[in-house]
This record gives C-alpha cells, sequence and structure tokens, in this order.
C-alpha cells in the first residue's frame, strides 16, 4: 500500500499551545488517525482518548477500557513525537485489536507492524527515548551496601506491604532511608 505519514502537525503551533490545547490538538491526530484506518477497516470503532497515563509509558490502547490512553507529562514534553509516531503507534495497536483473531497477534507482531508501515507510512519502532524523570518520579531513597536508590511510589508501597528488593551489584537488601542518608 505505501502510504505517506501523517501531514506534519506545525513545530511552532505545537510549542505554543497550552495544555488543555494541546489536548484538544491530539484528539483531532487521533482522529486523524482513525479516519485512516477506516480506509481500511470501516467499522472500526472510535476510541475513547483519556490523559491519565503515568510512568514511563507515552501511550497505551487500553482494550478493556475502549481506547487510547496518553501520559500527559511526555506529551507536553515531547510534542512533535507524539503527534508523529505516539498517536498512529497506538492507534494501530487499536486497528489491530478489532481484526479477526486479534486474540492470537502480539503486541508489536508481524499484523502491528504492517499497520505502521503500510498505513501510517511509519517505521514500527516499539520503545521510544522520551526523558521520563519528570514522568516516573522516584522520590523513595533506600540504601543498599553500595549506593543509594531512588524508588518510584508504586515500588515503596510494595516494600510497605512486605515485598523486598535486593541491590544487583552487591545483592543486599534495599532499606528505606527517608532523610536519604544511609
Amino acid at each position: 500500500m505505501g502510504v505517506s505519514p501523517l501531514p506534519p502537525w506545525p513545530q511552532e503551533e505545537l510549542a505554543a499551545l497550552s495544555s488543555e490545547a494541546l489536548h484538544k490538538a491530539a484528539l483531532e491526530r487521533v482522529d486523524e488517525a482513525w479516519q485512516r484506518c477506516l480506509e481500511v477497516y470501516p467499522t472500526l470503532p472510535r476510541p475513547g482518548v483519556w490523559f491519565d497515563l503515568k510512568g514511563a509509558s507515552a501511550g497505551q490502547a487500553h482494550m478493556g477500557r475502549g481506547g487510547l490512553r496518553f501520559n500527559p507529562i511526555l506529551l507536553d514534553d515531547n510534542r512533535a513525537a507524539f503527534f508523529d509516531d505516539v498517536i498512529p503507534h497506538e492507534m494501530a495497536h487499536w486497528l489491530v485489536f478489532h481484526l479477526d483473531n486479534a486474540r492470537r497477534f502480539k503486541p508489536h507482531g508481524r499484523e502491528w507492524q504492517t499497520v505502521m508501515r503500510d498505513l501510517f507510512g511509519l517505521p514500527a519502532r516499539v520503545t521510544h527515548c522520551f526523558d521520563v524523570h519528570k514522568a516516573q518520579p522516584a522520590p523513595y531513597l533506600y540504601r543498599c551496601g553500595c549506593r543509594t536508590h531512588a524508588l518510584t511510589p508504586r515500588r515503596h508501597a510494595l516494600v510497605s506491604k512486605g515485598r523486598r528488593y535486593r541491590c544487583r551489584h552487591c545483592r543486599k537488601s534495599l532499606v528505606h532511608t527517608p532523610d536519604g542518608t544511609g
């Protein structure tokens, strides 16, 4: 099929958008990607869209919830990449999920790769290279025998419930140090 990527969104326009306007523009981009999918799969349902994803993931096609989730922090910090790559990436998952026999397809398997290449005209990249420090804070400090480790709130909560973590280097158990000293 060999289609060109979705038309680029003007960089200057993206940079000037407020968070609210950026989310509205992202919804427009999702609609553009969905319209392209309709060309090959006319009964594809329109996905819901939420900007509530946290952590290191940029986006997620959430089948149980019926749509696409995006990380608002990573969207704000990587606007052009979201519009050019992340939104089509998640829409490709949405399309493949709705195909016959979708349950047996691998998330980034041949079908998904074909949609990325032949429908969106993009390389089938699985991961992003975004700086996730703002999106994935790790404010809980732990010590081992050789260094300080920063754990996320989720991992800290698991430690509070009894989970134990070991340092990969010295193999000693991590111990919470609330004041950052060890």
